[in-house]
């Protein structure tokens, strides 16, 4: 019986061990990555990797980052981790819909919310690294979201069809989730 709950155990723990999530290069706070070694579907070194995130949504639990912003994090972590310098690495956010509300200052956040944006940090550290973070201007003005009320790294757009169109023309893939 000791043997069974001991290897029962070690089955539990085991994967732990294998994939442990380690900070980032880029983004320290954020962006928690695993290695994986060996791929068969090799990282591709020498060419830009340009990506543009559409992000409309936000999540239930107002107190979290939002789970989208941290996926650009982990972007630039993992590949940075991969071996391709920052430089290579072209990310823009474009967010509309009820992710509006993540991008607010932190007075605004606490009036919706009852507590600050847990999300300034992150896109201040996104921005630092040459991270666009742009906002649709339709989903500005139907939720009644001044410039001045929105973190001072985040860009106005026409729109974020607009956005997303020109990031496109400019040879930025699309990521949406």
């Amino acid at each position: 019986m000791k043997n069974i709950l001991l290897f029962t155990f070690s089955l539990i723990l085991f994967p732990l061990f294998i994939f442990s999530q380690k900070e980032g290069k880029i983004i320290t706070d954020y962006g928690k990555t695993y290695e994986v070694k060996k791929p068969d579907f090799k990282t591709d070194k020498e060419n830009e990797l340009k990506a543009v995130f559409d992000i409309g949504r936000t999540f239930k639990d107002s107190s979290k980052v939002n789970p989208l912003f941290n996926t650009a994090a982990r972007y630039l972590n993992m590949h940075a981790d991969a071996g391709i310098a920052l430089e290579k690495l072209k990310v823009a956010l474009v967010i509309h819909g009820s992710a509006a509300n993540d991008i607010l200052i932190d007075s605004e956040y606490k009036a919706k919310y009852g507590i600050n944006n847990p999300n300034t940090k992150l896109i201040a550290d996104l921005s630092k690294e040459g991270v666009q973070i742009i906002l649709c201007g339709q989903t500005a003005a139907y939720r009644k979201i001044l410039k001045e009320n929105t973190l001072p790294e985040v860009q106005y757009a026409l729109s974020a069809m607009t956005a997303l169109v020109q990031l496109q023309n400019k040879n930025y893939r699309l990521i949406n989730f």
